[in-house]
């Protein structure tokens, strides 16, 4: 649902959605069934999906203005970016985003403003696939937004959000929608953005015994709360020390399961580095081996394969993980690889994470085990860093770069 613009600048590109351009009534009809024209050419390129993939999401949806500038600037400095687009984010709708092009029926709970912005913010939603009749429009106050600086020499990027207003309160979620909202649902998914809400929606997840991912980006209220009812847990790099005061992130991952009995595994993403999975095991038997955490990361990481080409995985067997002061578990660890992304394709980190946990909704909906998963996940995610924004180089399904992750039956390791 984005439009180019002719550019006065050279050297430099914008991309601009169609509802911040200025066209008319028929031009903006006009390309809203070009673009569902497309999708649905693409919809039926996907192989076909299992049955039971509804995914239900609730949290943050945004508009995101991204400029991308040679560097970034230094206080009092002015400058020109090298290309700028606007676009949707926010963590909730880029992963239920990036599940819904492959292939899964994802809904969302969230709110906006009966604005520009969330309008646009529903079209570009629904354009993907994303069901987003759950959402509340607020028909007064503003739709969040976040500036984000893409810096082209770095490659990081520095984000500045605005929350919407007024925020959603759980009493906008009736019983009846909250219900049909879950009906069916395989899997919910929370990245901790209107909490309260978030929570009503877990514990009656919980009554269902639908299983619940949570993405623990970093401390916020609500959080601890939240992590009592999940059953899979993805984090940040920080977050895992931060959370438990642990000496390592190995350490770290282990004292999380420990504390949370209900989890059944937790991944910390690397970036660059990729991920480290503990999986909680309940085989356990009288010869288990035991080793200590941190000793075992170091074993797989020295067989993990130094060619980046394609994403990899290794894996421990199942053992007693322990770590002095923290205690000692039954389970494996798994090791993560990412992509090495050329330096003239790598174009920008925001949303990586979201698109990451996109992947690994789609992979528990089809039972992946943590060998497919991962590298999978670490797949989708390079995809996406070699285009601006967190949306434009998200994949379908049917996308080529996937076909080695999606074959049954396949490991990659």
């Amino acid at each position: 649902m984005l439009s180019y613009f002719t550019n006065p600048f050279p050297n430099t590109s914008i991309r601009i959605p169609h509802f911040l351009s200025p066209r008319t009534a028929t031009a903006s009809s006009s390309s809203s069934s070009s673009s569902r024209l497309k999708m649905s050419s693409s919809s039926s390129l996907m192989s076909p999906t299992p049955e039971n993939r509804i995914v239900l999401g609730c949290g943050g949806v945004v508009v995101d203005l991204l400029a991308a500038v040679a560097s970034y600037p230094k206080p009092d400095d002015k400058i020109r970016s090298t290309s700028f687009q606007v676009q949707g984010g926010g963590n909730a709708g880029n992963a239920l985003t990036c599940a819904a092009r492959l292939g899964l029926n994802t809904r969302l709970i969230s709110k906006v403003a009966d604005d520009a912005q969330g309008r646009g913010i529903l079209e570009e939603l629904e354009a993907d696939g994303v069901n987003t009749s759950f959402l509340v429009v607020s028909p007064e106050g503003n739709s969040p937004f976040t500036y984000i600086i893409v810096d082209n020499e770095t490659k990081t990027r520095t984000c500045i959000h605005t929350p919407g207003y007024p925020p959603m309160v759980p009493e906008e979620l009736s019983r009846s929608r909250l219900e049909s909202a879950l009906d069916g649902a395989a899997l919910v998914y929370f990245d901790v953005r209107l909490h309260e809400t978030a929570l009503v929606i877990a514990k009656e997840a919980t009554r269902r015994n639908i299983p619940i991912l949570v993405d623990a980006e970093k401390k916020r209220d609500g959080l601890d709360e939240l992590l009592s009812f999940a059953t899979y847990v993805v984090c940040t790099a920080k977050f895992p020390q931060q959370w438990t005061e642990a000496s390592s992130v190995p350490e770290a991952l282990l004292s999380i399961l420990l504390r949370l009995p209900n989890v059944k595994f937790v991944i910390v993403t690397l970036g660059e580095d990729g991920c480290v999975m503990i999986e909680r095991s309940l085989n356990k038997t009288s010869n288990s081996e035991e080793m200590h955490i941190d000793e075992v990361l170091e074993s797989l990481k020295q067989k993990a394969t130094k060619d980046y080409t394609t994403p990899s995985c290794v894996s421990s067997s199942v053992m007693m993980l322990k770590a002095d002061g923290i205690g000692t578990l039954c389970g494996r660890l798994h090791v993560g690889t990412a992509e090495k992304i050329p330096p003239s394709e790598l174009v920008d980190t925001t949303g990586a994470g979201d698109a990451f946990i996109g992947a690994v909704l789609y992979a528990l909906c089809v039972n992946m085990p943590p060998e497919r998963m991962l590298p999978f996940a670490a797949q989708v995610a390079a995809c996406s860093c070699r285009a601006l924004g967190a949306r434009s180089g998200l994949p379908h399904h049917s996308d080529t770069r996937l076909a080695p992750f999606l074959q049954e039956g396949s490991e990659i390791a």
